[in-house]
């Protein structure tokens, strides 16, 4: 099945070019990174979504063609039930103009949505559509070389009031993570 995009609503914006993708692309080939599902970075996942206190919880490496989810955590079966009463299905991999990482990404900055239907350009987006994802805070993952390799984020079916001390959370996450990634890269040692 492939994917079209749906064009956007007048005022509406396209996920934004992202012009480091290839340099990203071959900086997460160095570093052995997002091709793969990672029992480490699951685990990972599975800490972001208890620090934050959501459903869901995401390492995300973006290259030019995807996302990615090398880490995941999703909701266990009969937990996130989306407004028309169906369970969402999230799969390893993503179109790039699903979801709100790839802002992130090309912003270089975190990004905090409480409640994703109060921003236009993003209440638009197919992960609320097809997911019932309402709210999302995530934060870039930058490498020693400045390269922003991909993301880690936590969401939720609801609206969220993340607050500061989850942003600075999610920052603090992203950074650690990075540190590990860097030096498991270089010494082969586990997450």
């Amino acid at each position: 099945m492939s994917y079209e995009p749906a064009r956007p609503a007048r005022g509406l914006l396209l996920t934004p070019e992202d012009r480091e993708a290839p340099a990203r692309a071959r900086r997460l080939r160095e570093l052995g990174l997002g091709r793969h599902a990672d029992p480490a970075l699951d685990a990972y996942a599975d800490r972001l979504a208890e620090l934050g206190g959501a459903p869901y919880a995401m390492v995300n490496f973006i290259d030019e063609e995807q996302q990615f989810f090398a880490g995941l955590r999703i909701p266990y079966a009969g937990t996130a039930v989306k407004a028309d009463g169906t369970r969402p299905e999230l799969g390893r991999g993503q179109p790039r103009d699903h979801g709100f990482c790839p802002h992130v990404v090309v912003r270089r900055h975190a990004l905090v949505l409480e409640d994703v239907r109060d921003y236009p350009r993003f209440a638009g987006n197919p992960v609320v559509d097809e997911y019932g994802i309402l709210s999302y805070l995530g934060a870039p993952l930058i490498d020693s070389t400045g390269m922003v390799l991909g993301t880690v984020c936590v969401a939720d079916v609801r609206p969220r009031a993340w607050g500061r001390s989850g942003l600075d959370t999610i920052k603090a996450t992203a950074a650690e993570l990075v540190l590990r990634l860097e030096r498991r890269g270089a010494d082969g040692f586990p997450l």
